[in-house]
């Protein structure tokens, strides 16, 4: 009887791996540990087509032989070489295009206006103030009181960033 791959291959790819699994162990005459559908796939329509159509000739398997005893293969990955024998840690100088009076970002400016406590977060590119993001300090200020304002003086953010700030973490 012909096998028809076509049809053999359509029917293993309609299988589940659990019924792969038991179609490699009798293809092969062992169990697998593998479970991975498309390996179970070509390696049982490997084995039914070495099956109908006949195996290596044994002068391929005599050659296959010879290749495997004369090469290094690795059975195993190669272990990575602890961090020490690595060299020698690089460190780079960390540049921050930020205002000397700005605070570092998550910090929280404060400032009575008004009778209202106003609140302000530095983020890394912005402002945030009642969850709207702002490029600048002076855009806040002027949302807040309706003119333009420099936004480090409405903070009272001076040349050595005495302001009210607080970290938040």
């Amino acid at each position: 009887m012909a096998l028809n791959l076509g049809k053999e291959i359509a029917a293993l790819k309609r299988m589940t791996v659990p019924d792969l699994r038991k179609k490699y162990t009798e293809a092969f005459g062992e169990s697998t540990t593998s479970r991975h559908k498309e390996f179970l796939i070509r390696r049982i329509i490997w084995r039914l087509q070495a099956n109908e159509e006949g195996g290596l000739s044994e002068r391929a398997r005599q050659r296959a032989k010879e290749l495997a005893a004369n090469s290094d293969v690795r059975l195993t990955a190669p272990r990575s070489k602890p961090a020490s024998s690595r060299g020698p840690t690089k460190i780079a100088a960390i540049q921050i295009s930020q205002d000397c009076r700005l605070p570092m970002p998550g910090a929280v400016i404060t400032r009575l206006y008004k009778g209202q406590d106003i609140e302000v977060r530095v983020l890394p590119n912005g402002f945030e103030h009642e969850g709207e993001i702002y490029r600048s300090l002076s855009a806040v200020a002027r949302k807040i009181t309706g003119t333009h304002w420099n936004g480090y003086h409405f903070f009272r953010l001076g040349k050595g960033g005495q302001g009210d700030a607080r970290q938040e973490g």
